[in-house]
């Protein structure tokens, strides 16, 4: 018989509005009263039904984070998870995420938006590089939430935002000019 080794993955949907996550548990026994408590940033924890070695999609309406059945964007930010099945104080693995999912749709639009600019090559190349110091920092707000450092993760996409923010404000006009 396999040891009980839990583990929680949480998959890319390339959705503003879901989340998915699959768990990759080996059970040792059948499981009785599994369950998913999920908190999203800055909102209180949801207790969830989850069902054992398949994937579990999540949006706003059943995180309580919007009108039953009415489906809105979730929040970027910080998640944790807490999986648990009965005896729940002896069965759980807790584990925290960074979601970006929305600043990077924000980020893929400011990125077409470059593709398609009858810009110089000077200008172009200053853009590419705006744009790749923008998908560090992102890539390092992800690096920094899976190594439980917090504080990081959050300054990190924050200046990502504030930056993405600026260039799509300030974009190509062609003339030289590039406004950060």
């Amino acid at each position: 018989m396999p040891e009980l080794k839990l583990n929680l993955f949480v998959l890319q949907t390339r959705s503003v509005q879901t989340i998915a996550i699959a768990d990759g548990s080996t059970y040792s026994d059948s499981v009785t009263e599994p369950t998913i408590k999920i908190t999203p940033p800055g909102k209180d924890p949801v207790t969830l039904p989850f069902t054992p070695t398949a994937y579990n999609v999540f949006n706003s309406s059943n995180l309580g984070l919007s009108v039953p059945f009415q489906e809105d964007n979730l929040p970027d930010g910080i998640y944790t998870l807490l999986y648990s099945f009965a005896p729940a104080h002896l069965n759980f693995i807790e584990k925290s995420f960074m979601r970006i999912d929305r600043l990077q749709e924000k980020f893929d639009s400011a990125f077409m938006t470059l593709d398609m600019m009858e810009c110089d090559m000077t200008i172009k190349a200053q853009s590419k590089k705006e744009l790749d110091t923008i998908y560090y920092l992102i890539q390092g707000s992800v690096a920094a939430a899976n190594n439980c450092d917090i504080l990081v993760a959050k300054k990190l996409y924050k200046q990502a935002d504030k930056m993405l923010d600026k260039f799509v404000r300030g974009g190509c006009g062609c003339n030289g000019t590039y406004k950060i």
